[in-house]
């Protein structure tokens, strides 16, 4: 039997081709997203908007990842990895093809829904293939395969803006806009792509791989007792409930702003109150039925969900108002195409770190790399917030080359050692990304009563929980002495 390797599996499998063709869905919602901020400066000039009301474009998406995220990985459950890709692919694809009769609608609502039907599709293919990733090959190397596959979702980023500049800022002979009414060519155009990918997943090689080992509870730091009993895990699930319960309260305050402006207080404290007091007695009445097999009595997987929270919510606040910087910020600012044309490159950099990350991580500890790298980001937004000119600017770059490696990397260390409960364990990572609906608008908010750079104190605190996760990863119950989904470990 051949020796396992980077796409070769225990049992002697080639998963080469596999991983391939799953790899070109990170292309796709690479490209997705990346369009979607520059999508955000366009409706800021069409419609007026101050930069918190843009942010309804990153809370539609995001919304999207949230709404869906537990049916999608019962249903990638129920159809497996094909079933579940196949599903999501003609989701995106309905999405893209809104965009014709959206822009005939031209009401920003119509734009939003749109964007939240591609989100829900993405998450459909996030939930299956982030996790698929990590079993199409050793074990040993998960993290540098994930890695590797989300340097292709680096490439979707960088063509991304550049589509969407090419769209979005179109002008005729004599210099006026057109944007509003070629908005739908791309995403039409992703639509008839996202088709013929479905005809090839129909027919390609899918092997339902097992996730690998499970780590026994002893092993991963649990003791063989209820998860009430165990302060940290019972903490970072109690921690976990808190912030989803202030991030649905201000969802729905969010919401009820569209009606009156004078709702937002009542309604966030009212809705966090409420939830808050719902799910204390749905773990009072659980805590007796609550098994140490649980995924959440996995302290590395609570904190993971945590992690990726911040870290989305942090990714999506930077990305969102990049043109926005780069045209008000820098020593010479520059106009709404060139700012384009540079988030293209921030992507590069975005790329170039997934591409060395994969490396990186394959040598070193990946949990401390992830450490070092949240560290990193807290001091280059400072930096950022310092506004030292032409160094500030370079430290905006900077920060999408440090926080290339974040997510996937939080992905792979969350699911470790969690066996046949990755699938149910990725649902759950995937959900955490309503980070990003969340954040941008409190960044826009303060980006509007002082300025961008000002604003990066939001991203500041995300990378700073981030970066606590990492170092702290270990003494969560991930145990370094595993090999499942993790990279060879030099300490």
């Amino acid at each position: 039997m051949n020796k396992p390797s980077l796409f070769r599996t225990v049992d002697g499998r080639n998963c080469f081709v596999t991983f391939a063709l799953v790899s070109s869905l990170f292309l796709l919602w690479g490209f997705c997203n990346g369009m979607i901020d520059v999508m955000d400066k366009h409706f800021q000039e069409e419609l007026h908007l101050t930069l918190a009301q843009s942010a309804w474009v990153q809370f539609a998406h995001y919304l999207g990842y949230f709404l869906m995220a537990l049916p999608a990985g019962w249903l990638a459950t129920k159809l497996g990895y094909r079933g579940g890709i196949i599903a999501g692919l003609l989701m995106v694809a309905v999405g893209g093809l809104w965009f014709i009769p959206a822009t005939q609608i031209a009401q920003f609502w119509a734009f939003l829904l749109g964007v939240c039907l591609i989100a829900a599709g993405l998450t459909f293919l996030e939930a299956v293939a982030n996790p698929y990733t990590t079993v199409l090959g050793a074990p040993d190397f998960a993290a540098t395969r994930i890695n590797l596959a989300a340097a292709c979702n680096g490439i979707g980023w960088i063509f991304g803006p550049i589509a969407g500049a090419m769209f979005f800022y179109s002008t005729d002979a004599s210099g006026k806009s057109t944007g509003a009414e070629t908005l739908w060519m791309p995403y039409a155009g992703v639509a008839v792509v996202v088709l013929l990918m479905v005809l090839v997943f129909a027919k390609a090689p899918m092997p339902d791989l097992k996730s690998g080992e499970t780590l026994p509870v002893e092993a991963a730091g649990i003791p063989s007792s209820p998860i009430s009993t165990h302060s940290m895990a019972g903490f970072l699930l109690w921690l976990n409930l808190a912030v989803l319960s202030v991030s649905l309260g201000m969802i729905a305050c969010a919401i009820a702003t569209i009606f009156s402006e004078a709702l937002f207080l009542p309604v966030l404290s009212g809705t966090t109150a409420l939830f808050l007091l719902v799910f204390s007695l749905v773990l009072i009445f659980q805590r007796k039925n609550m098994r140490p097999e649980s995924i959440w009595s996995r302290p590395h997987f609570s904190g993971a969900t945590l992690a990726q929270f911040f870290y989305v919510a942090a990714q999506s606040g930077i990305f969102a108002y990049f043109i926005n910087y780069m045209t008000t910020q820098p020593p010479v600012p520059v106009g709404n195409a060139t700012a384009s044309t540079l988030a293209s490159l921030g992507f590069g950099c975005f790329l170039a770190g997934r591409v060395i990350g994969a490396g990186v991580v394959k040598k070193f500890s990946a949990h401390t790399v992830l450490g070092v790298y949240g560290a990193v980001n807290v001091l280059l937004c400072a930096c950022v917030m310092l506004r030292l000119g032409w160094a500030s600017t370079v430290c905006v770059f900077l920060a999408y080359f440090f926080m290339s490696i974040m997510f996937p990397t939080i992905f792979a260390l969350g699911i470790s050692g969690l066996g046949d409960g990755a699938k149910k364990a990725a649902s759950f990572l995937v959900m955490a990304i309503m980070g990003g609906a969340i954040m941008p608008k409190l960044m826009g908010h303060i980006a509007d009563i002082s300025n961008v750079s000002v604003s990066f104190v939001v991203p500041l605190f995300c990378f700073l929980c981030v970066a606590v996760y990492g170092f702290f990863w270990s003494k969560l119950g991930g145990s370094p002495t595993s090999t499942a989904f993790l990279p060879q470990t030099k300490t």
